[in-house]
């Protein structure tokens, strides 16, 4: 099982370099509107339940689907198995080779490979990337950090700057876009700290926002259920969506242990620490947020865990605190947390 899931990731990477495509083959009465590919449901059923996003923001990762009727959720090779009713993971590999035009898995693959190159997209190159990496502080990325209005940067063991990092382009791509770009590295962790995958924001050389391609942020390694962490859980902690968001409410709540999952489809199927006892949530204003929010309130309800929404005034805490500044991002969150969170961990906006 473990070549198969290891198989599985690699062909969810290049589904999603060609994520139009796989919309138009398998839920062809579907269409597009803005980022996503909307349909009823992974039968390709007629309807707006379900989308797939197109493109790779700081909110999701291309290829990502979430079917806000259900609350079913995951990557191209989930949406294929579903769509196909596939009883075996070997099934929905075959199946996505066959449509990327890729010679078939063998059964032998494990045999001596230990002498293989790590794949692209693996643990080991993504463990091998972030260790590749420099320290944050003084680099472009920091310089991106500070133009999203985040500037408390010490004490982020998590978060690496690449001064090049590799781009693989895709068909939505400008022809002789880079192949590489400077970029935020991310740790991606469980809940032991154990890395399980490295997350990649590829920036502009001047750092004043991200790389001008189809998908400036992608993941590698095993993200599902796990996190880039600000901080060590205990019994109450902070889980939301992008980097730059959780970074927000940190700039005002700088003791409180966070998880930024990546994405929304990733936020819903984060794991919880054994410890936990209240979850907040940082919510972001649209359709995939509050998907997202539903499915991680009712699994987190079904083991007991308390959740409690924190709600932006605007998109996400980001936009609150670029356009409303940390002393009002701070009022708010205040408002919306429990009254001995409040003495535990201070608002602080400077």
């Amino acid at each position: 099982m473990g070549r198969l899931s290891n198989r599985a990731g690699e062909l969810s990477e290049r589904l999603a370099q060609n994520v139009q495509a796989v919309c138009r083959h398998y839920l062809p009465a579907g269409r597009r509107e803005g980022r996503y590919w909307m349909i009823g449901d992974v039968a390709g059923t007629p309807g707006r339940s379900l989308y797939v996003r197109l493109f790779e923001t700081e909110r999701g990762a291309i290829g990502n689907w979430v079917d806000a009727a259900t609350g079913e959720h995951g990557d191209l090779v989930d949406l294929i198995r579903h769509n196909q009713r596939h009883a075996r993971l070997g099934e929905t590999i075959d199946e996505a080779e066959r449509f990327l035009a890729l010679p078939p898995s063998t059964d032998n693959d494990d045999h001596a490979s230990y002498a293989k190159p790590a794949r692209a997209g693996s643990l080991q190159a993504a463990r091998r990337l972030f260790a590749a990496s420099k320290p944050l502080i003084g680099s472009i990325a920091a310089t991106y950090l500070r133009s999203r209005g985040i500037t408390r940067l010490h004490d982020l063991p998590a978060l690496r700057f690449h001064p090049r990092c590799y781009y693989r382009p895709n068909e939505d791509d400008a022809p002789g876009t880079p192949g590489a770009f400077a970029a935020l590295i991310a740790a991606v962790t469980n809940h032991d700290g154990k890395q399980t995958g490295t997350h990649r924001s590829w920036l502009d050389p001047d750092g004043n926002g991200k790389a001008h391609v189809a998908s400036p942020r992608r993941a590698m390694g095993n993200i599902l259920g796990h996190a880039v962490r600000f901080g060590i859980c205990q019994d109450i902690m902070v889980a939301g969506e992008g980097i730059e968001t959780m970074l927000s409410l940190r700039e005002v709540l700088p003791d409180l242990p966070m998880a930024a999952a990546t994405s929304s489809a990733h936020l819903a199927a984060i794991l919880f620490p054994p410890e936990l006892r209240r979850l907040y949530v940082a919510r972001d204003r649209d359709a995939a947020g509050d998907a997202a929010f539903g499915i991680l309130s009712d699994r987190a309800q079904a083991t007991g865990i308390e959740v409690v929404p924190l709600t932006p005034a605007l998109g996400d805490f980001n936009d609150d605190l670029r356009q409303q500044g940390a002393s009002a991002l701070g009022q708010r969150i205040a408002r919306q947390l429990h009254k001995q969170d409040r003495t535990r961990f201070p608002i602080d906006t400077g």
